[in-house]
């Protein structure tokens, strides 16, 4: 593996008789994003601030790039600083400053540009973040949404190669919350920065990462995917990840990925058992990070959410229904080869295409379009979940597609 863009060895950090940071090992890897969870208070904030050099620790080494900072001069950390940014809680936009004015606000307070080239950056950047014609708004006059995404373009302002961001989703509901993880997935695609993100916002802020980092009592003590999250055996960890996803089913109205595999499991037994067929299908909807761009906030989120409740109508008892992704949605169809599985693809299709343009429920804007599709494979005795729902993104075809100009 490269070596980590930032790596934590051994550090500790106390603030009086507080033991915040204890021994804390922790590898942030460039270009990808990482989660740091767990519960509160026990020092995932901290963790951030040690990070962008607004602590230091007490004692063991933060490195960059594999180069401990304790042995860059002040130079070096200066230069080091420029390459970070942070998304605070709560956006911290100026309500005197109109968005133009917010955006510009790193550019003048930490480099000698000229005003002409601060202008030429700003607005750059805020068309790249599609905050068309808000320029002289001021952040009282926006939408939650749009003022997430004006805090983004400030961070992003100064082409940094890391963004950290303090719990993103605080005070939105459901739907906005997702919509600003699609918002921080979507952009960190375009520009490829390093994420590092404080959440509570388990398993939503899953499907955007990477990797994952289980902080307690000011060690880390799990790091990996999320999907070798669900799979810890440290009761404390599965616990705490469980009662998280408990209740955060409301956006979609779909189980959580971890539901997902243990109906997979049961499936299996029942098949090696009693040699009964199902088959595996994963339906996705495409292109909805291109509505996050063109129609407010939540309006993809709230397609998806339509989307997701229909095809759960069309399933029978037997079948069952969980979030796989973003935008992804896994089914497992019990009782049924690969041929009956194709024959609910077209009825499925069939059902699409005579309401798919009433689920939407509202008209978009003329340049938007969007896919559903399905891909279908049949489990056999040896077949692994990861396998299984690769096989069927293979097979994807189109269900339906909607377009203004239909």
């Amino acid at each position: 593996m490269a070596v980590p863009f930032v790596e934590f060895r051994n550090v500790n950090k106390r603030f009086g008789n507080n033991q915040v940071l204890n021994n804390a090992d922790l590898t942030i890897q460039r270009g990808e994003i990482t989660t740091i969870i767990g519960k509160s208070g026990v020092g995932k904030s901290v963790l951030l601030k040690h990070i962008i050099g607004l602590l230091t620790p007490d004692s063991g080494q933060i490195l960059y790039e594999g180069r401990p900072l304790s042995e860059m001069t002040r130079k070096e950390r200066k230069a080091l600083k420029k390459r970070f940014s942070y998304m605070f809680q709560g956006t911290a936009l100026f309500d005197s400053m109109t968005v133009f004015e917010n955006v510009a606000l790193p550019l003048k307070e930490a480099t000698t540009l000229p005003d002409k080239e601060i202008k030429r950056i700003v607005q750059e950047r805020i068309h790249n973040l599609d905050l068309y014609d808000l320029e002289q708004k001021y952040p009282s006059q926006l939408s939650g949404g749009m003022q997430k995404r004006v805090a983004l373009a400030r961070a992003l302002v100064t082409d940094p190669e890391i963004v950290l961001f303090d719990e993103p989703t605080t005070g939105l509901d459901p739907i906005r919350k997702n919509a600003v993880h699609s918002m921080i997935a979507d952009y960190q695609k375009r520009f490829g920065f390093t994420g590092v993100i404080v959440s509570h916002e388990i398993p939503d802020v899953f499907y955007i990462s990477q990797r994952v980092a289980f902080i307690d009592e000011g060690r880390i003590v799990f790091q990996g995917t999320p999907r070798e999250l669900q799979h810890v055996t440290d009761p404390h960890i599965s616990e705490f990840v469980r009662g998280l996803e408990r209740g955060r089913q409301d956006l979609t109205g779909l189980a959580p990925p971890s539901q997902g595999e243990k109906w997979f499991d049961e499936e299996m037994s029942h098949m090696k058992r009693h040699k009964i067929d199902f088959s595996l299908g994963v339906l996705s909807i495409q292109n909805l990070d291109e509505i996050s761009t063109k129609a407010e906030f939540h309006s993809f989120h709230t397609i998806f959410t339509r989307y997701a409740g229909f095809v759960q109508k069309t399933l029978r008892i037997t079948d069952s229904s969980s979030r796989y992704g973003l935008y992804e949605i896994m089914l497992l169809l019990s009782h049924t080869d690969l041929e009956q599985a194709k024959t609910f693809s077209t009825r499925l299709k069939s059902e699409l295409n005579m309401q798919g343009r009433g689920i939407v429920g509202q008209r978009l804007d003329p340049d938007i379009s969007f896919s559903v599709t399905l891909g279908v494979a049949q489990a056999r005795e040896d077949s692994d979940l990861l396998e299984l729902l690769t096989m069927a993104e293979s097979k994807r075809e189109t269900l339906f597609e909607y377009r203004i100009d239909q």
